[in-house]
């Protein structure tokens, strides 16, 4: 199956599913799903870092300092921010990522969906996936700061990473 055949939730303004539709649907047309995004540090608390690869359907090319992806139909978050972390951080066996916080993504221009943000250690050897992940290191907060103008970034995850910002300056 395609990355744009997976079967979604389709959620409303306060997330509550109002439907289910083929991802690439849900993309064509700006229906509002489920994300989850995790921040993946290693043991000396650095933070993985990545371009993704050209043949993403969203946001091709640019670069991310979360791991995830779409919550599947009747997938809890959770279980996605786990699933989506070993996945394309190519490990098995990470803790479960510690829930932080989730908001609403809209560029106002048909992306919107909830966003659930996560937080892992991830002490084991990482393999990325080579269908997701064209360049990957982990790098400190201060190298992350440093990169931020000189890189493009993916919008929903800057927008995440303003807010974890916000959430961790407010307690």
């Amino acid at each position: 199956m395609s990355a744009a055949d997976e079967i979604l939730d389709i959620v409303d303004e306060n997330d509550v599913v109002v439907g289910v539709s083929p991802r690439g649907e849900a993309y064509a047309r700006g229906l509002r799903h489920r994300c989850v995004f995790v921040r993946a540090r290693d043991a000396d608390g650095r933070l993985f870092v990545h371009r993704r690869t050209a043949t993403k359907l969203v946001f091709p090319s640019l670069y991310d300092m979360f791991v995830g992806g779409v919550v599947g139909a009747a997938e809890s978050y959770d279980s996605a921010a786990l699933r989506e972390a070993e996945e394309e951080l190519g490990v098995s066996g990470l803790p479960d990522p510690a829930f932080l916080f989730k908001f609403l993504y809209d560029d106002g221009a048909g992306r919107t969906w909830w966003s659930a943000v996560y937080e892992v250690r991830c002490d084991l050897p990482v393999n990325p996936q080579v269908e997701e992940v064209a360049w990957h290191a982990f790098l400190t907060e201060e190298e992350v700061e440093r990169r931020l103008p000189e890189w493009t970034w993916v919008p929903d995850g800057l927008a995440a990473y303003e807010r974890l910002r916000e959430h961790r300056a407010t307690g």
